[in-house]
């Protein structure tokens, strides 16, 4: 079952202050993060520790228990095969990584740690969001990614309730401490990737069957935009610019063909969401040497996985599912 699609969409605030509870859009967030707005019940701003903070919706259908089964999931990673069966951490680690661990224990210990961590779905805008997060925070961008729709096992036993956000600084969260005795999947609020949307945290052993694209999708772009793009291009100069003064040196301008694709992935940017729009100009930028109509195809391919998710679903619905 598939739920709306909306990266627009409102969001609820809730102060920690005064109890307000208001629903605001995303530009309105963007400048209470700015300190250009207040909590409209006591005017504390967003310096102050205890200030209002994205909530959950309370019409989230993800809220009733016997649904959360029933709704798609997603998940984006660069592994072509996740969740990996059989997972082994340790499987990849040189004799000298091992040794420097501290042997073959503490290398088990480790593993052990590594395979009691919660996997991550969350909302299609989720999925999207932490992909184009990794892209500009993690050098993840010349990386293959893969989108996954997940479908949990019917069987599966539901956290009561929901959690804010249990990660920890780098987004990892220990299965057996949100998941007490008998459950399999707790929700949380997500505040990083679609912020007042649920996500889950649960086991391998929860997921039934996943279906896996390529993205962004090989076909989906704009060719009259991609069109424009390429023929902007002709002309730009590939090397860089002259560079005087004393800094000469140590200063490598970028390549006006780099400026020009900075400003068209900026273009297609702005039409996006604010909460995105840092991340996907990221994302667009083009590589010093990079063909450009295949960056075109790229950065045209990866707004319409924001503008227009129809056909990455309808892609989606043409794989088979593989069950974990």
């Amino acid at each position: 079952m598939e739920r709306r699609i909306d990266f627009w969409r409102e969001r609820q605030m809730l102060c920690g202050r005064c109890g307000h509870r208001w629903r605001v859009d995303l530009d309105w967030i963007d400048r209470w993060e700015q300190a250009r707005e207040t909590c409209p019940g006591c005017g504390v701003t967003c310096e102050h520790e205890d200030s209002p903070r994205v909530t959950l919706d309370s019409c989230d259908p993800a809220l009733d228990d016997d649904r959360v089964a029933q709704f798609s999931w997603y998940h984006t990673s660069t592994q072509a095969d996740w969740p990996t069966r059989d997972f082994d951490p340790a499987a990849v680690l040189t004799p000298e990584t091992r040794r420097l661990m501290g042997g073959e224990q503490r290398v088990s210990a480790w593993a052990a740690r590594q395979q009691a961590k919660a996997l991550h779905v969350g909302t299609y805008e989720a999925a999207v969001h932490n992909m184009l997060r990794r892209i500009r925070d993690q050098a993840d961008q010349r990386r293959q990614f893969y989108l996954y729709r997940v479908r949990l096992k019917p069987s599966v036993v539901v956290r009561e309730g929901w959690l804010v956000d249990p990660s920890n600084f780098v987004g990892d969260v220990v299965l057996d401490e949100v998941c007490p005795p008998g459950a399999d999947v707790a929700r949380y609020l997500n505040y990083y990737e679609d912020p007042g949307g649920l996500s889950l945290a649960l086991g391998r052993d929860a997921i039934a069957s996943v279906q896996r694209i390529a993205v962004p999708l090989p076909d989906a772009w704009d060719r009259d935009w991609v069109r424009d793009a390429v023929a902007a291009f002709v002309g730009a100069s590939d090397t860089d610019t002259p560079v005087t003064g004393k800094l000469v040196r140590f200063t490598r301008p970028p390549s006006s063909r780099t400026v020009l694709g900075r400003e068209l992935g900026a273009f297609l940017a702005g039409r996006l969401p604010v909460n995105l729009q840092d991340q996907f100009a990221s994302a667009a930028a083009l590589a010093e040497g990079e063909d450009p109509e295949q960056w075109a195809r790229r950065t045209s391919g990866l707004f319409h996985l924001i503008d227009d998710p129809t056909r990455v679903l309808a892609a989606l619905d043409r794989q088979d599912p593989r069950e974990v």
